[in-house]
């Protein structure tokens, strides 16, 4: 199970507050709630060697106990606010749970990645020699045709150069918030994911879905409806 010898904490991070979605790790969708997708995927891990929930929230705790997955501990509640550092919480977590070489974070706002996902990133970090992986999908809207404006609606070019053809842009990638990877003392280190050192793990857009609004978790519902119909 362990790769390179390596050992792995896997993160499931789920506040019982949201801005967006009232409760929104518990909302059912198909019979299991946004943290049960997550968790069942990466318990299909095979290289996950202990899985966790960080939640301040009892009733998330109890939810996540359901699905087989450990809390070995309430998150401190100032760790769970809207104006919380998103990095606090990995970090919460390889302080409290010592003796994991990689660190691996992965939100119930993803419910479609799948095992694969996870197991990929982490083995691109690894066989790399990377810092931190991180899953990312190829953008719908090219940023080179983007634009700010400015003084007086000016339009002014997001990209300087602007290649003539639509065939000669660069691939643009965006960060789809599905898997993210660091080696745990690094991370502890830089406390971020994102510096140069950081490799792509590619993921297509069909497995992309960042649940952030009832219409995101309304289209989840239907893609899941399809398959399952």
């Amino acid at each position: 199970q362990m790769i390179d010898g390596k050992r792995v904490l896997g993160v499931v991070p789920a506040r019982g507050g949201s801005k967006g979605i009232p409760r929104k790790n518990l909302q059912l969708v198909s019979g299991k709630s946004l943290l049960g997708w997550t968790i069942e995927v990466a318990q299909q891990s095979t290289l996950i060697d202990y899985l966790m929930v960080s939640t301040e929230d009892l009733e998330i705790a109890e939810e996540a106990k359901r699905y087989g997955c450990e809390v070995p501990f309430l998150r401190a509640a100032e760790l769970a606010t809207d104006t919380a550092d998103a990095i606090s919480v990995p970090l919460d977590a390889a302080m409290r749970c010592s003796g994991y070489d990689l660190l691996v974070l992965l939100a119930p706002t993803s419910p479609l990645r799948i095992s694969e996902d996870i197991d990929g990133a982490i083995e691109k970090c690894v066989s790399s020699n990377a810092p931190a992986c991180v899953s990312v999908c190829l953008v719908e809207e090219n940023p080179y045709w983007m634009f700010t404006l400015g003084e007086g609606d000016r339009m002014i070019a997001v990209a300087p150069e602007i290649p003539p053809r639509r065939q000669e842009l660069p691939q643009a990638y965006i960060l789809n918030g599905a898997v993210y990877v660091a080696r745990t003392e690094w991370l502890k280190r830089e406390g971020r994911f994102l510096t140069p050192e950081t490799v792509a793990f590619q993921m297509p857009r069909s497995r992309s879905l960042d649940i952030d609004t009832e219409a995101d978790l309304n289209r989840f519902s239907r893609m899941v409806g399809s398959k399952l119909s």
